[in-house]
């Protein structure tokens, strides 16, 4: 790696931390190895546990009844008669069922189709012509940013894209890829909308805080304003740390002056004709959108968001729109003249995915054998009740709350499930103690983004060394850590100071939603 020469001693120091962090998480065994190890330890862990009788008491919210009940959890083993049947009978389950799999795999049929017949390599060719610079970074972590309401579609398109897009200018792939990855995970409580997220987590805090004033409703928009502010910060701090730390740290040489662009005749013809059927097939989709009884909506409330056919089928819409531009830019540029080649194209997607979906197999046995066990919510009720008992109040007390989630997420990766577990716990006490249960969302919202960028138990952590590695070959889970530790810390700080000012401040959080109760 080459640094300029005008470096500061702080920042070498920062480089040669960041390169030991690296070097000692590559140090580890493959990924694959990793999870294997960590399900063994989460095995052997769980029979102890059980065995010493570990548990945790707590108010926690039944996810059937959404009902507050006072529940003794004990730790659950899986070296006994019914935990081995469960790794028996549902070791297949867990593999199918692991949410990112099957989205991972369709999108990248319609993702690995652009790539394949050259229509992505035409389009971001286009972009650099008329694209400058200076805008590149700040645009990726938006629009990071902004796919969260898209649920998980930021991850599968948006990571491999800035990757793409940053090498298109030649600049380092990695730090495309990380400014992306900190505006889908880092930035996942940010939004200039309200979606999916917000309505899930109003109904648990509505629940918790029946506990202290029934009746008391926590709206969808409860922290609508704190998150379009949280967006601006977020795009400033990624743009930030992608410019100043993340990219002089990849640079293998200086970047020049970016040369024309031309594309041919015949590019240029395939590229109209494949950006064409794309803005029919948006149209279509807008045109199906818009009734008030169209089959995309949600068939109770009519939203296009919350619950409609459109979110849930939005992985299927995704590879349409890619797949189709794609197939009719390779058929007029010549890069897919039949039918055979797309199907061989095909093939040859999923065979680049050969590597992520045997690490999502072991990954997938990991993460629900720690469900099963119950050790994650033993740990959150555990920690939740020695910060209860700390006596501090006000700020320090939302930033502890803050730092305390943002660690218990580095071992529940699940925000509504870390929530289900919480919610009953601090939104009550905090009540008693004069804060809003909006407040006490937006703090937990904080600390459970800012740490998804440097867990390996978030879902799509192992997609993303998988890209990673398309372009650094001996990149491993200390080098995606060391990229995105920054972000992390400094998403941390900024978002945790932008807190403590809005609570000086006294603004809303959101329409109705004030800071104290």
């Amino acid at each position: 790696m080459k640094l300029g020469k005008d470096k500061t001693r702080q920042e070498r120091l920062l480089v040669r931390i960041l390169n030991r962090i690296e070097w000692i998480g590559n140090k580890l065994p493959h990924p694959i190895t990793i999870f294997f190890w960590l399900t063994v330890i989460t095995v052997v862990v769980s029979e102890i546990c059980e065995k010493t009788g570990v548990s945790a008491v707590g108010e926690i919210m039944d996810t059937d009844t959404h009902l507050i009940v006072k529940k003794t959890i004990t730790a659950v083993g899986l070296l006994n008669k019914e935990g081995m049947a469960y790794m028996l009978t549902h070791l297949v389950s867990n593999f199918t069922s692991f949410a990112p799999l099957g989205v991972v795999l369709v999108t990248m049929l319609g993702v690995g189709c652009a790539e394949g017949s050259g229509y992505m390599e035409a389009l971001m060719k286009r972009g650099v012509a008329i694209t400058p610079e200076q805008v590149i970074t700040p645009m990726l972590v938006f629009l990071g940013v902004m796919s969260n309401i898209a649920t998980d579609i930021g991850y599968v398109v948006l990571i491999p894209l800035g990757a793409m897009i940053f090498a298109s200018y030649k600049k380092p792939p990695l730090a495309g890829l990380a400014a992306v990855f900190a505006g889908v995970s880092g930035g996942y409580s940010a939004n200039l909308v309200i979606g999916a997220l917000e309505p899930m987590l109003a109904g648990i805090s509505t629940e918790a805080a029946a506990m202290v004033a029934p009746g008391y409703i926590v709206g969808a928009a409860a922290n609508w304003y704190f998150i379009i502010v949280s967006t601006i910060i977020i795009v400033i701090i990624g743009t930030f740390v992608t410019n100043k730390i993340v990219e002089p740290r990849w640079e293998k040489a200086e970047v020049g002056k970016q040369e024309k662009v031309v594309l041919e005749d015949r590019e240029k013809k395939a590229l109209l004709y494949a950006n064409s059927s794309l803005v029919l097939l948006v149209f279509l989709v807008i045109a199906f959108a818009i009734p008030k009884d169209s089959f995309l909506r949600n068939p109770e409330t009519g939203s296009l968001i919350n619950g409609s056919v459109l979110m849930e089928g939005l992985v299927a819409l995704i590879a349409l729109l890619f797949f189709v531009p794609s197939v009719i830019y390779g058929k007029v540029s010549g890069s897919l003249p039949k039918e055979k080649a797309v199907g061989e194209l095909l093939g040859k997607n999923m065979e680049a995915m050969g590597g992520y979906i045997a690490l999502s197999f072991m990954a997938a046995q990991f993460i629900n054998y720690f469900n099963y066990t119950k050790l994650g919510t033993i740990l959150a009720l555990k920690g939740a009740a020695l910060l209860s008992g700390s006596g501090i109040h006000g700020i320090v007390l939302m930033f502890l709350f803050i730092l305390f989630t943002a660690a218990l997420n580095l071992v529940m990766g699940s925000a509504s499930a870390k929530w289900t577990v919480l919610a009953p716990v601090f939104v009550p006490m905090f009540m008693i103690l004069g804060y809003s249960p909006e407040l006490t969302q937006v703090a937990y919202r904080i600390g459970d983004s800012c740490t998804n960028l440097i867990t390996p138990l978030m879902p799509y952590f192992a997609m993303t060394v998988a890209v990673a590695q398309k372009y650094e070959k001996e990149s491993g889970i200390g080098t995606l850590i060391a990229i995105m530790l920054p972000y992390s810390i400094c998403f941390l700080i900024g978002w945790s100071l932008l807190l403590g000012i809005w609570m000086l401040l006294g603004l809303p959080l959101g329409p109705g939603a004030p800071l104290y109760w």
